[in-house]
């Protein structure tokens, strides 16, 4: 009554208007609502607007034009699976004359957007709303809100809610509040949530049950569990909490991780309120506390569903018998599997394959499998044992599939354990899937047991998956064996087969016995991988027999294979590596008179040989005519001659190739400053150095640790040590370790210039980093 008094005139004049609107808006919903003709333009205008392509202009659409009402076009837009059409019957209703979208129409354009989650057009629609005169009643305000919220389109339901206000286009009440609460209840929207709050205190609004439970959510989604806390206690002291309520707060809790006080709240809500959870949150809070590995506590939960005579389904007893499995509990999980058998659900591959892990006993195992295939009709048999070994062999227990493989008794095994009691005919990919997770844990002899044993025709790609594990393995003798076997057979050997043995005998450096294959391959038509013979190469000349290496590409290419450039150029680095440069040389040449055509790689590879041997203007010589040829230098090539000049003590033509470098547009590395920055504290030019150091880190190329130790011995050889030990404390900043010799040249550099108290203390802070090392 006191309200009543406090309203001002105008106020209740908006109202009476409002009220007489709507009431004029409901009639014209009424008035076309049994009207056969409004069906006849619902059919033609869905008709039209399935219609590819439709034409906004037709002469038909212009003749429904004055049959529109806000009824057919709500039917009309729930009809349409398409946002897209749905958004354009809609945009071209409202430009028709003399019709005008109803609250309702706008809150079915508004739910199909939401459903189909475009943001976009739902905030263009927001906006729409308040530009349409459209009046709203309290109820369809908040169906358009929520819309809003379910998009996280907070800001623009909180916007609306005030426009809407302002313009006088609802009535608003406490419904309308809480409907805005629960949009920024979703995001734990705390602040806005309670200044709508204190605005309806103010105006008010009673704050009931339907507004504290929006708050209740809130809180809890934005982690603030002391007010979330306070709300629950006034939802209870008014009681007016429920299972739903009660839901809130313990889902959040167990989100959070704090299951034992989820727990606690349920205990005091069943003695205490007489409440108990419905069935659905208690499947959610069991996948929760299993998730936080509260195994404990979820099995708790799942006697209270068992008491309230809920069913948990197969994902519950799935999640719980997972959990036990982790946590080794065998014998409750065995409990679980039996219960579930007895409530009249059958397992499936996850479950049976988490028990199968868990049991140490093959002959356990069996017996668990037996029993559970016994059950279903022979048909479905083979396949849930597929699926089960499968089951075991992707979670690392390939082993364990071996053994059940084995009992099946269809690969010429007679052992006791068999499953001879069911009719099980495992197919070739279940050997193929076992097989190949035997080799892939390294379990070859088990592997190599389950293929020869086997009663099925086999399959080359059984033949190379085993060819090739046990190539890896080096266990050559019994890749030739199966090599042998599969020539007998119908399969004849891939380029795949080959290729895995030529890599056994490259790996163990087998000159003789990769040739021998390679003839074989050449007779066979197959061709070697680059890979394999490169890595032969490679590692000969590791072991200083470049030149043997050298024979093993002549003899390739007496077979009739053309070795790649790239087995060549690992060759004459092993070459040059000897300091057989001239001979790296003549090989060089000689292959590019047999017409391949080097890379820049390889012609890097002798750029740092001439380097090495220090004929520079000969390396000048390798990049005219890398050039000639017309590929481009790599950033390696410029630092090769780079580093050449530096160490030959020509800074001058170092720097003009540092300079070439910018001007073709290669960008210099740390590399290339680093070699720059040693050459010129070499030549005694510190100054040069560190201009060059701020050049380095203003076009952001960051020093590593090689350069900063470079430059501060650098600096020490030019007997500059202060400036030498800024450059330490910078390195040192950025918790790089400089070696101890760094630290020695600091001292001694100081100690020259006759500074005996810096040196000690350069001593002092050495010792204590050794001493923290």
């Amino acid at each position: 009554m006191l309200l009543f008094k406090s309203t001002s005139r105008s106020f209740l004049t908006t109202v009476f208007r409002l009220n007489i609107n709507y009431s004029i808006c409901l009639v014209q919903r009424k008035s076309f609502c049994s009207n056969e003709e409004s069906h006849t333009v619902e059919k033609s205008l869905i008709s039209i607007f399935i219609e590819k392509p439709f034409c906004l202009e037709s002469p038909m659409l212009q003749e429904l034009s004055p049959k529109l009402t806000p009824k057919v076009v709500e039917t009309v837009l729930g009809s349409f699976r398409d946002w897209r059409l749905a958004m354009a019957f809609f945009n071209w209703a409202s430009n028709q004359e003399g019709y005008t979208h109803s609250c309702y129409a706008y809150n079915a354009m508004a739910a199909i957007l939401s459903n189909a989650r475009q943001n976009a057009p739902l905030k263009e629609l927001a906006v729409n709303l308040t530009q349409s005169r459209c009046y709203w009643t309290p109820g369809a305000l908040g169906y358009f809100l929520r819309c809003l919220g379910s998009r996280g389109l907070v800001e623009e339901a909180n916007s609306l809610f005030d426009q809407v206000k302002i313009s006088g286009l609802c009535v608003l009440n406490g419904y309308s509040y809480n409907c805005l609460l629960e949009v920024f209840a979703k995001i734990g929207d705390v602040d806005l949530l309670e200044y709508r709050l204190d605005e309806m205190r103010k105006l008010g609004w009673p704050i009931d049950k339907h507004a504290l439970t929006p708050a209740l959510q809130c809180y809890c989604n934005a982690g603030k569990f002391d007010k979330a806390l306070m709300v629950f206690n006034d939802l209870n002291e008014k009681g007016w909490v429920d299972q739903h309520i009660l839901a809130i707060l313990i889902l959040s809790y167990s989100k959070c991780r704090e299951v034992d006080l989820a727990f606690e709240l349920i205990e005091w809500a069943e003695g205490n309120l007489k409440i108990s959870l419905n069935e659905k949150t208690l499947c959610i809070l069991i996948h929760g506390f299993v998730r936080e590995h509260r195994v404990d506590r979820a099995l708790e939960l799942y006697h209270k569903m068992k008491k309230l005579r809920y069913l948990p389904d197969v994902s519950i007893y799935d999640v719980l018998i997972r959990g036990l499995c982790k946590n080794n509990e065998i014998e409750k999980a065995m409990v679980l599997y039996v219960n579930m058998r007895e409530s009249g659900l059958f397992p499936d591959r996850r479950i049976i394959s988490q028990l199968l892990m868990c049991i140490e006993e093959q002959r356990d195992m069996i017996q668990l499998l037996e029993d559970t295939l016994m059950e279903l009709d022979v048909g479905k048999r083979t396949p849930l044992y597929s699926s089960v070994l499968t089951g075991l062999v992707n979670g690392g227990y390939a082993d364990k599939a071996y053994y059940l493989l084995k009992a099946s008794g269809k690969n010429g095994n007679n052992q006791a354990d068999e499953m001879s009691s069911i009719n099980l005919k495992p197919d070739i990919t279940c050997f193929q899937t076992v097989i190949d997770g035997l080799c892939n844990a390294n379990k070859l002899d088990m592997a190599l047991d389950l293929f020869l044993n086997m009663d099925f025709r086999r399959s080359v790609v059984l033949f190379n998956n085993l060819i090739q594990c046990l190539s890896n393995a080096d266990r050559l003798n019994e890749c030739f064996g199966l090599l042998n076997e599969m020539k007998e057979t119908e399969f004849q050997p891939t380029h795949f087969t080959f290729n895995c043995i030529l890599g056994c005998f490259c790996r163990r450096q087998d000159v003789a016995g990769a040739l021998n294959l390679l003839r074989e391959m050449r007779a066979r038509g197959h061709e070697p991988w680059i890979k394999y013979y490169t890595l032969l190469v490679t590692k000969l000349c590791e072991n200083g027999k470049a030149g043997e290496a050298c024979n093993f590409l002549a003899e390739m290419t007496k077979e009739g294979f053309l070795p790649d450039m790239i087995a060549y150029s690992a060759i004459i680095d092993g070459f040059l590596n000897r300091n057989e440069l001239d001979r790296g040389l003549k090989l060089f040449g000689e292959i590019c008179d047999r017409g391949y055509c080097p890379d820049v790689v390889a012609y890097n590879t002798i750029i740092k040989g001439l380097c090495k041997a220090k004929r520079i203007t000969e390396a000048e010589d390798i990049l005219n005519e890398i050039l000639e040829k017309g590929l481009v230098p790599s950033v390696v090539t410029y630092n090769l001659l780079i580093d050449g000049w530096c160490k030959d003590g020509n800074t001058d033509q170092a720097l003009l190739y540092f300079s070439r470098m910018k001007d073709v547009e290669q960008e210099p590395s740390v590399i290339t400053y680093t070699t720059l920055v040693d050459g010129l504290c070499n030549a005694g030019k510190p100054n040069d150095a560190l201009n060059l150091w701020i050049e380095m880190e203003n076009k952001g190329c960051k020093p590593n640790k090689i350069a900063y130790m470079a430059l501060i011995h650098g600096l020490c050889k030019c007997r500059d040590p202060d400036c030498a030990l800024l450059y330490l404390q910078k390195m040192e900043e950025k918790d790089m370790l400089p070696d101890t010799y760094i630290y020695q040249a600091v001292i001694d550099s100081f100690a020259s210039n006759s500074n005996m108290e810096m040196a000690h203390k350069v001593l002092e802070k050495m010792a204590k980093r050794d001493t923290a090392a």
